[in-house]
């Protein structure tokens, strides 16, 4: 079992070309079905959030490839949306 916690630690890299993403910052839950739909992963390329608000995206949990030791390996996804497009 995982923590929320632990796998904040972990980096978010894409299977395609080995680029890494970012981490995740948060988790979307469908409370009524107990399952995790979305990762909420910190985009990089800000200076720590210093120079304006860091961007999120929104990854499917069915993007997940593998959760290693230290990173989390995800397919690209087609179309990233950002975090606040997948809230209704």
């Amino acid at each position: 079992m995982l923590t929320l916690s632990e796998l904040q630690m972990k980096d978010v890299i894409l299977v395609e070309d080995g680029k890494r993403m970012g981490n995740i910052m948060d988790l979307e839950i469908d409370v009524d079905r107990g399952k995790i739909l979305y990762l909420i992963i910190g985009i990089r390329g800000k200076m720590m959030g210093l120079f304006g608000k860091e961007e999120e995206i929104a990854v499917p949990w069915e993007h997940i490839v593998t959760i290693g030791s230290d990173v989390i390996l995800i397919k690209k996804p087609k179309d990233p949306k950002l975090f606040t497009e997948t809230q209704e």
